[in-house]
């Protein structure tokens, strides 16, 4: 089979490798879709601090069961799903403790672990997550950062009836807001400077959509939310002025969530994080049940994922992608691979 390696930043190599042996608990996974994230993108660019080379991305996947381990009960052959990238130790004290997403010793399949750019991709049964029959492999594939966005607001708290501020429209962003709005939001604003992605908020049903190029943040805040300003606020950027923005612009008492991953290390004022008694909190990945929550959301039809996919590349341009991505930024949401 086919495997796409990156073999150092900018470098994909494709090699002709064995299929995977399937272990009594074990799923071989056919994959069809595999998305791009912003994470992606930092080892691209030799950015991510938790990744060497050579690594074999890909952990926002989709495809369907090939075959399944003698042992395994829960999953057939044609069964629609993805899969939970995480290799933990179950010993240290977060995986003691029902956190394994922030296990000691956490890999994540396609940084610290070899991931699903690949034909074919064998996942323990207990990592597999069966999807329903008539979701597209598109959908499919944004399971994953759906959890993550839908981890995020569990780390903000009880959103039903909230104020929630998104800063970033990205696919993080989007789907941060469009969960936001699912759980019970009172209200939801997002902010970006592009405004293709703003267009797209919109399309999604995130109708306060602001460009805070051309308008200020602050003044955005009061308007929409009204004096009080947002209970939560949420960075999906990674850069230093989103979330310098996201203290300055918070009221007392406000919780803030960093959701975007950093390449270069922010300088923050904590003076305002202390004055204010704000809450800041970090949100690493998701756990079990936010996949769960995720799957949900879509089919009850309070997130929509299709419009999200601006670009699809063939396995074989895999690196096309990339500079897809880095060429137009502005104008990109998610990136498919199809296989």
């Amino acid at each position: 089979m086919k495997q796409a390696v990156m073999t150092a930043p900018g470098a994909i190599e494709y090699r002709q490798v064995d299929v995977p042996d399937v272990a009594a608990h074990e799923v071989l996974i056919r994959v069809r879709k595999i998305g791009v994230c912003g994470s992606d993108i930092h080892v691209f660019h030799g950015l991510h601090p938790y990744t060497s080379y050579p690594v074999v991305q890909g952990h926002e996947v989709s495809g369907e069961v090939e075959r399944v381990g003698a042992g395994v009960s829960a999953f057939a052959a044609g069964d629609r799903v993805t899969f939970v990238p995480q290799v933990v130790c179950g010993q240290c004290y977060p995986c003691r403790h029902g956190m394994h997403h922030i296990c000691d010793s956490l890999k994540v399949m396609g940084f610290q672990t070899g991931g699903a750019a690949q034909e074919y991709f064998a996942v323990p049964e207990s990592l597999a997550v069966k999807l329903p029959g008539d979701m597209s492999f598109n959908q499919g594939a944004l399971i994953e950062p759906m959890a993550v966005a839908v981890h995020a607001l569990a780390r903000a708290g009880d959103v039903a009836d909230g104020r929630v501020l998104v800063l970033g429209a990205g696919p993080i962003g989007n789907l941060v807001a469009q969960a936001a709005r699912g759980l019970g939001a009172a209200a939801v604003m997002i902010t970006d400077i592009s405004d293709v992605r703003l267009a797209k908020a919109r399309d999604c049903g995130i109708e306060a959509a602001v460009n805070v190029a051309h308008n200020d943040l602050a003044d955005a805040v009061v308007r929409h939310f009204g004096a009080d300003k947002a209970d939560i606020i949420l960075e999906c950027v990674g850069v230093e002025s989103a979330i310098a923005g996201g203290i300055a612009v918070a009221r007392k008492g406000s919780v803030l969530v960093v959701v975007g991953v950093y390449g270069h290390k922010p300088t923050v004022d904590l003076g305002l994080v202390q004055d204010r008694e704000l809450t800041l909190r970090g949100s690493l990945m998701y756990q079990h049940a936010d996949y769960r929550t995720a799957i949900d959301l879509v089919v009850n039809g309070k997130v929509v994922l299709e419009p999200l996919v601006t670009d699809t590349f063939p396995f074989e341009r895999y690196l096309d992608a990339y500079h897809h991505i880095e060429k137009s930024a502005d104008q990109t949401l998610k990136v498919m691979i199809e296989l």
